[in-house]
């Protein structure tokens, strides 16, 4: 029996990011793509953010995090932070970063743009990923790229969905 709304909720065309997170001299990187700007006014971020992320504890205890975008032409530059710190505990030590200047979370090389994000709230909506909402108070733009040219999950042919 197929699943519909498992292949439905695959169609919807994810992009693929970056979070950076820090925590006094604790930073972290870490893949996600459930991201989307909920407010105009403040300018808000919803992220879905894994229970069982390395960066929720991070998130949770420093109150920021980082977007960041890439061209999909860098997407070699995103790789070394597919992996949670289970599998790779030291990718932050090979990472090369710059602090942003608001937050202080990791920028990291190679990434086209990026946000700063100040968490206004994190909500617990009873599955295996929190919502945190966040003001952006901060962004950069190292390498112009359009909506098309961002990093995205059809674009690497993968799927996380459904």
């Amino acid at each position: 029996m197929s699943d519909t709304i498992k292949s439905v909720l695959r169609m919807i065309p994810y992009g693929f990011y970056a979070i950076t997170s820090r925590n006094g001299d604790e930073v972290n990187a870490m893949v996600a793509n459930w991201l989307t700007q909920v407010s105009f006014e403040p300018r808000l971020v919803a992220l879905g953010l894994a229970k069982s992320a390395h960066s929720h504890s991070i998130i949770s205890a420093g109150q920021v995090f980082g977007v960041m975008l890439f061209h999909q032409d860098d997407k070699d530059a995103i790789m070394p932070f597919t992996k949670g710190m289970a599998k790779n505990p030291d990718k932050m030590k090979a990472a090369k970063y710059t602090e942003a200047p608001e937050t202080g979370v990791p920028v990291l090389e190679g990434a086209s743009a990026y946000l700063e994000v100040r968490v206004k709230e994190i909500i617990d909506v009873g599955g295996d990923h929190d919502i945190v909402i966040g003001e952006v108070v901060g962004a950069g733009i190292n390498k112009e790229l359009t909506p098309t040219e961002v990093l995205s999950l059809p674009a690497l042919g993968w799927s996380y969905a459904g």
